[in-house]
């Protein structure tokens, strides 16, 4: 069996992680609450949930009862143990996503659901624009610096190859301003999503390639009060373990009425 290719390096990816600040991790705290406000949509109580995190402690005090566990490539979750299972904004960092899916399928009790927040492909192109123009201007080339992203239908799809049933993605866009895009860089190290790409440059950045990407970034994306704008992408993807009880689509030609009957008009046929 063919391997996925490797895209993270998870041992770049785990020190990214341990030198993270607290007080920058609003994208997960975000993904938190809308976690919670979609559970609260849901007329259902869960009882035996997981989650699936790089950071567990944001995690413990809104699910107390949970069970959290790291997102590693073999999750450690029970097959069939949990009615709820929510994917916490790690998915983006997944070499094999819809492996990472299937697996939370397998964890699920029939008629479970799974909540998955990620990241999408709008996710900080301002940042990839404006790097991959200065590195190819100052050394003539392009090396890997941006984390690349699926966009809302590609991951609504893996929803489905994973099995799961009834899938509902949708997205929002989030923006924020920064001083200076040197500042949003920092920041992005102190949520713990510096570059730990398995193929990144292993050696520090050339100056002349960070100057000139601010240049252009502030030239490109400025806000009107002088700040930076750049955008993060959360995508919200729903699923359930498959159930008799679940609604089936109707075989082609089982339908006992017209459409022209359903919608009150005159049925009109149409000539040879």
């Amino acid at each position: 069996m063919d391997m996925p290719p490797r895209l993270t390096d998870r041992d770049a990816l785990r020190r990214n992680r341990a030198r993270a600040d607290r007080s920058a991790l609003f994208l997960h705290d975000l993904a938190r609450d809308e976690a919670e406000d979609r559970l609260g949509m849901v007329n259902r109580k869960f009882t035996a949930p997981a989650v699936v995190t790089p950071f567990p402690e944001l995690w413990r005090e809104s699910t107390p009862d949970a069970c959290i566990v790291e997102d590693t490539e073999v999750l450690a979750l029970e097959p069939g143990a949990h009615d709820l299972v929510i994917h916490a904004l790690c998915l983006h960092w997944a070499d094999d996503p819809v492996g990472q899916l299937i697996q939370l399928r397998h964890a699920l009790k029939p008629d479970g659901m799974a909540l998955v927040l990620t990241l999408g492909g709008q996710t900080l192109h301002e940042l990839r624009a404006a790097l991959g123009q200065a590195e190819t201007e100052v050394t003539g080339g392009l090396s890997p610096r941006v984390l690349p992203m699926g966009d809302i239908r590609d991951l609504g799809a893996l929803m489905q190859r994973a099995g799961l049933a009834l899938p509902v993605a949708d997205a929002a866009p989030l923006r924020a301003t920064y001083a200076t895009p040197l500042h949003l860089m920092k920041e992005l190290r102190a949520m713990g999503e510096g570059n730990a790409l398995a193929g990144r440059l292993r050696h520090a950045t050339r100056r002349a390639v960070l100057l000139r990407a601010a240049q252009i970034y502030a030239e490109s994306f400025a806000t009107e009060d002088g700040r930076v704008a750049a955008t993060f992408e959360m995508i919200t993807l729903t699923g359930w373990a498959p159930d008799a009880s679940q609604p089936q689509p109707l075989r082609p030609g089982s339908a006992t009425h017209r459409l022209a009957q359903v919608l009150g008009t005159d049925e009109t046929s149409l000539k040879d």
